[in-house]
C-alpha cells in the first residue's frame, strides 16, 4: 500500500470523520468512540495501526488473559503496553499489504477497542470460580453448600461491602449461583 493508498483507504472507510495527515507516515481519526493511528516506520518499509483501549494499571490483574487472548483469540492484532497504556496492535509490512487485509485489520482493532478488557475479566472470573469449586469439592461440598458458605461470607463482610443493601447482595449472590451453576460440572 502507498502512502497514498492509506489515505484513501482511510477516507473511504471512515467518512465524514477527519483524517489528520499533518506528518508524512502518520495518520490520525478520532471519533466520539476511538482514536486510531497509523504509523510508518522511518524508512515506510512497516505500516502500524495502534488504537488505545485503557491504562495499563488497570489492566494489570489482567495481563495473563490478555497474553492468552494474544496467543488465542485476537488473531493479526495484539494487545501491547507502551507508555502505561495497553494498545490494540496491527503491524504489517507496507509492501505487500492489501487493501482488504488493512481495513480488517482497522475492524478488529475497533472490536478490541470497544471489547476492552470484558473478556479477560470474564475469563479470570471463571478461573476464580472454577478454584472455588474445585476447592469445594476436594471438601465435599454440595453446589448448594457452597452457595451457603458465599451467602454467609456476604452476610459477615468477608465478601461484598457491609454497606450493601439486601438487594444489591442478592444480585451479587444471584451472579454466583448462575456461574457456579454453570461451572460446577467442569
Amino acid at each position: 500500500m502507498t502512502p497514498e493508498e492509506i489515505t484513501s483507504t482511510l477516507t473511504e472507510v471512515f467518512e465524514p470523520a477527519p483524517i489528520q495527515n499533518d506528518i508524512p507516515g502518520s495518520w490520525q481519526v478520532e471519533t466520539s468512540d476511538f482514536r486510531l493511528l497509523v504509523l510508518l516506520s522511518d524508512d515506510q518499509s512497516w505500516l502500524r495501526l495502534l488504537i488505545p483501549i485503557m491504562s495499563a494499571e488497570a489492566a494489570q490483574p489482567f495481563m495473563a488473559q490478555l497474553l492468552e487472548a494474544n496467543f488465542d483469540d485476537t488473531q493479526e492484532v495484539r494487545y501491547a503496553i507502551h507508555q502505561g497504556v495497553v494498545w490494540g496492535v496491527f503491524q504489517h509490512s507496507r509492501e505487500s499489504l492489501v487493501r482488504n487485509d488493512f481495513t480488517e485489520a482497522i475492524a478488529r482493532l475497533i472490536s478490541l477497542q470497544r471489547l476492552g478488557i470484558s473478556e479477560a475479566f470474564n475469563q479470570l472470573v471463571n478461573s476464580q470460580i472454577l478454584q472455588i469449586i474445585q476447592a469445594a469439592k476436594q471438601q465435599g461440598q454440595s453446589l448448594e453448600a457452597t452457595l451457603q458458605n458465599l451467602d454467609r461470607l456476604y452476610e459477615e463482610g468477608v465478601l461484598g461491602d457491609l454497606d450493601q443493601g439486601a438487594e444489591s447482595r442478592e444480585q451479587v449472590l444471584a451472579a454466583w449461583r448462575r456461574r457456579l451453576e454453570r461451572l460446577w460440572s467442569e
